[in-house]
């Protein structure tokens, strides 16, 4: 199961000294960390960032048959399973690995075993666990090697469905394993065009299944699978193509409820009837995203929640056609992993805010208050002293001739007048979303260090309609980047705002996109921080796994294009490398599957090789980003020493 880059790679960390303030910094090994051209952090750095990171924070996974309540928090290194029996309850916890688990479901059934995912070192290539919640126990019901995702159980817990990637490395394939002989068998198979394939929802008798082709976020299809026959029948075919997310069966299995874009900017809350073979849209039209859905198991209720703009709004309808109506009482933030209780009408949300960390309430859609079932231990800190953020807008540098009016941004500011250093946090994705959730390091930078930290939603982002986040594809891909240098443009205009100590920072493709703005706006930044980013298009393209390969060029572009490999040659930073003259801080995980270390390595021996300075953080036992606490310590106050050392040079 473990897979990790080649000794050739690891040998690529031993680069040459940086210059600047670290140059005196030596390479070394702490523990699976090396730090390359990296001072070592104070005492009082390590103990009061300490306190933030040992704030926890808890997720719905999902309700056991017998009321219990499964959750995923962290009490050592990693996120685990743990259940809870009543509000405020004992947190009993059911496994400890030390990689974490990524996700889980309980089989609807009495005494029913819990299938879970976990994979190694961050390699993603994630497998399927079954816990018997009673002993303790658990077995691998996967081949060890390819990639899993979707588990999902029948009603009567006897089967999984899930998708993998075994036939070739690259297709994702539907299987459904009987779960007391062992044996799996393929039900649907990945056409050559195919995106990623998974399971969502199984009828009520067993029959069918409902699986979602995920091409690219502007691309989807939902088929309804008879698992006798093999056939499958797409839900609105005779629409133009679209994005297409959520899906469950309602009432009689006859009716699925789903998430589409098809017929509209932003994603609606729809119905479709299989022998009418029609389709309604049953959420209000507001310009705004569905962005999660759940179906009680009697499928007389559903409920949904709404982005608005960041933040979560929770809608109830009874089946089949109530009054749609809020369901208020819950805090103002970001709700996620809504799951109905069986033979319940209980409904369980997880909540996050900016100024608090990840709790869970359990509601009862019928009124009453929203009881809370766990909130999350906060590290001895005065929660009131956590700061949420204001949304602001900027003028896109377009404006008026083609590109987006305004751009969103959420700004955190520190108590005081100011003028605050300014930390500019792009995103990743690019199709995702900053949305004002609870951050330890941001908190830490603002309440610790005096920053204002500043989060646009440049376009290409989600949750604005399917019009924004298509500006940024394939040719327009910098007409994103000059949404940072709007923002710079942008900053001067705010008195609580020092334009002189500007620090970007981003993860992923965030990490591209601060690359990028350091090539072009260096000149009006101290300087930048970045993990796990894409420095040449190509090559990562080129070097991403297979079964990502196809899909990431529906976003980016297709480098076998004479054209388009020349334009993606043309703006990758590796190739504009000689105008980054200001200090970077670049993280990365070895055995990334997205972006691959190789894209981190090569850009700090390009940097470097120009006489530039980079201080370079690689986590041996980490993919795309850190997820173990130890490693994130260590992370972050590299964070926190390099902040301090810019702010320090004259």
């Amino acid at each position: 199961m473990r897979k990790i880059f080649p000794a050739s790679l690891l040998a690529l960390v031993a680069l040459s000294t940086p210059l600047g303030a670290a140059d005196t910094a030596e390479r070394r090994e702490q523990g699976q960390l090396v730090f390359d051209g990296i001072p070592p952090a104070s005492r009082a750095v390590h103990e009061s960032l300490g306190q933030y990171l040992n704030i926890r924070q808890a997720r719905v996974a999902d309700w056991l048959a017998d009321g219990r309540l499964l959750i995923s928090t962290r009490f050592g290194n990693t996120d685990q399973l743990h259940v809870i029996e009543q509000p405020m309850g004992v947190r009993r916890q059911l496994t400890f690995f030390e990689e974490p688990v990524n996700a889980a479901v309980a089989a609807p059934v009495p005494a029913g075993p819990i299938a879970f995912l976990r994979d190694d070192v961050g390699n993603e290539d994630y497998q399927i666990f079954l816990l018997d919640p009673a002993t303790g126990r658990h077995r691998m019901v996967t081949d060890g090697e390819s990639r899993h995702t979707n588990p999902v159980w029948s009603r009567d817990g006897r089967y999984l469905a899930y998708a993998n990637n075994s036939r070739d490395g690259r297709s994702w394939d539907v299987y459904v394993l009987d779960v007391a002989s062992g044996a799996s068998r393929r039900i649907m198979e990945a056409a050559p065009e195919a995106g990623y394939l998974g399971p969502m929802d199984w009828s009520a008798d067993g029959s069918s299944l409902l699986v979602r082709d995920y091409r690219s976020i502007n691309d989807g299809r939902i088929y309804v699978v008879d698992l006798d026959t093999g056939g499958s029948v797409e839900i609105e075919a005779a629409l133009p193509a679209g994005g297409m997310f959520s899906a469950v069966f309602g009432i009689g299995g006859r009716q699925v409820f789903y998430v589409s874009e098809r017929a509209a900017n932003y994603r609606e809350l729809r119905r479709y009837d299989m022998v009418d073979d029609e389709s309604e849209r049953i959420s209000d039209p507001v310009a705004w995203d569905v962005e999660a859905i759940e179906i009680s198991h009697d499928t007389s209720r559903i409920a949904w929640s709404v982005n608005e703009g960041g933040v979560s709004a929770l809608f109830f309808r009874e089946l089949p056609d109530g009054p749609i109506r809020p369901l208020d009482g819950l805090p103002v933030g970001r709700l996620t992993g809504l799951k109905f209780e069986p033979g319940s009408h209980r409904l369980a949300v997880s909540f996050n805010a900016a100024s608090a960390p990840g709790n869970v309430y359990v509601l009862d859609p019928a009124g009453g208050a929203p009881t809370p079932w766990v909130i999350s231990e906060v590290g001895g800190l005065d929660p009131d002293r956590f700061v949420a953020p204001s949304l602001v807008t900027f003028p896109a540098a377009d404006s008026g001739s083609g590109g987006p009016d305004r751009i969103p941004a959420f700004l955190y500011l520190p108590p005081g007048d100011g003028p605050f250093p300014v930390i500019v946090y792009i995103h990743g994705g690019p199709e995702s979303q900053y949305r004002p959730g609870f951050s330890s390091i941001f908190q830490y930078l603002v309440t610790e260090m005096g920053f204002a930290v500043l989060a646009p939603n440049v376009r290409g982002s989600s949750g604005y309609g399917r019009e924004y986040v298509m500006m940024d594809d394939g040719y327009r891909r910098e007409d994103s980047v000059s949404d940072i240098g709007a923002l710079l443009d942008w900053i001067p205009s705010r008195a609580d705002l020092d334009e002189e100590r500007i620090v970007l920072y981003g993860g992923s493709y965030g990490g591209y996109m601060v690359l990028a703005s350091m090539v072009y706006y260096g000149d009006r930044v101290l300087g930048g921080m970045e993990s796990v980013g894409i420095s040449n298009f190509v090559t990562f393209l080129e070097n991403t796994r297979d079964y990502r390969r196809d899909q990431r060029r529906r976003e980016y572009g297709d480098e076998r294009d004479p054209a388009m490999r020349e334009f993606l040659e043309k703006i990758s930073p590796t190739n504009n490398a000689e105008r980054i003259r200001k200090p970077l801080l670049i993280v990365q995980g070895l055995n990334d599957p997205r972006v691959p270390a190789s894209e981190s390595e090569q850009m700090v021996a390009t940097i470097r090789s120009n006489g530039g300075e980079v201080w370079y953080l690689l986590g041996k036992n980490e993919g795309h980003g850190f997820r173990k606490k130890r490693n994130r310590q260590a992370y972050y106050e590299v964070v926190v020493t390099f902040l301090e050392d810019l702010l320090d040079r004259p």
